[in-house]
């Protein structure tokens, strides 16, 4: 696992579609239990290189129910973006995650952890690549029905500030879903 996450960090395959330049996030480890399968990092996390060091990360805990200090410890949890680099800024928000990375590296990261019992997909571009044909027309009725992908993976809208109104309008997911979550997390990582 060692070799495999310096050679992420050395990856330079996209270099020249990213304005910032290669940064690549990752977090995982040998006993990983549940991998979180995201977009890719923000402009913070680059500059900090903290996978969901943002506001996003702050309400992705708060969905997990879980402390910075359990949602950090990789033995826990592997966090791992369909992009590795900050894809720069777009129109109405961050650029979609670079293509190459999921293809690349996901793999030998999922074939180095033997003990995972959950993928948490965020977003629709985790749930494009993991799910395929067996999405719902959108991610909203993906997540509606996030129980047909069980127990191997769990399916979450972005926890980003900017789906504040996607969450006022859909209330079923905290009262429904976010409690079987919570339940399935809680009971993979307690001691």
């Amino acid at each position: 696992m060692d070799q495999l996450l310096h050679q992420i960090q050395d990856c330079n395959l996209c270099e020249k579609h990213l304005a910032l330049g290669p940064r690549p996030i990752v977090a995982a480890h040998p006993k990983s239990k549940i991998a979180i399968i995201g977009q890719a990092p923000g402009a913070k996390v680059h500059q900090t290189s903290v996978p969901w060091d943002d506001p996003s990360g702050k309400k992705l805990r708060e969905w997990l129910n879980v402390t910075e200090q359990q949602f950090y410890n990789k033995q826990l949890f592997a966090l791992i973006p369909m992009g590795f680099c900050y894809p720069g800024k777009g129109k109405s928000g961050d650029l979609p995650p670079r293509p190459e990375c999921a293809p690349k590296w996901h793999n030998p990261l999922m074939n180095q952890m033997p003990n995972l019992d959950l993928i948490i997909l965020i977003g629709q571009y985790a749930q494009n690549h993991y799910l395929g044909d067996t999405m719902k027309k959108n991610l909203t009725e993906t997540v509606n029905n996030y129980n047909i992908y069980l127990p191997k993976y769990f399916v979450l809208p972005h926890p980003s500030p900017r789906n504040r109104f996607w969450l006022q309008k859909n209330p079923w997911f905290g009262k429904q879903v976010l409690p079987e979550l919570q339940k399935r997390v809680n009971a993979l990582i307690a001691p």
